[in-house]
């Protein structure tokens, strides 16, 4: 019986590793050890800020509503109050994205949310 050497997996195994090490600084783009912990923690980092992320965006969007209902003088929490009384469901995505892109229509969804409170 013929003996099995393994030097191809190995080499495989080294080079997968190597390859998500790229990018790193020092040892640990090109040494198989240090690349090996390296991309260990860069997947526990990915892992961590892939629900960061959505935080982050999230706060994003409120800081640009807010900004953009305090120029007609009204504060995103008075706004997001009045949107729930007017029956109007916009994600604050969309909001923050008209608050940049289309003023006008922000600028109408802000005076239906007053009149939704006024009520």
């Amino acid at each position: 019986m013929s003996r099995v050497k393994r030097g191809v997996t190995t080499h495989a195994r080294h080079r997968k590793v190597i390859k998500a090490a790229k990018g790193s600084r020092g040892r640990s783009k090109n040494t198989f050890r240090a690349a090996v912990q390296r991309v260990e923690k860069n997947l526990q980092y990915a892992y961590r800020d892939r629900r960061t992320r959505k935080r982050d965006f999230r706060r994003l969007w409120i800081q640009r509503i807010n900004a953009a209902t305090r120029q007609h003088g009204m504060t995103y929490a008075v706004f997001i109050n009045g949107m729930k009384k007017a029956g109007i469901d916009l994600d604050r995505k969309v909001l923050s994205e008209l608050a940049i892109s289309e003023p006008a229509a922000f600028k109408s969804l802000v005076e239906q949310a007053q009149a939704a409170l006024a009520e």
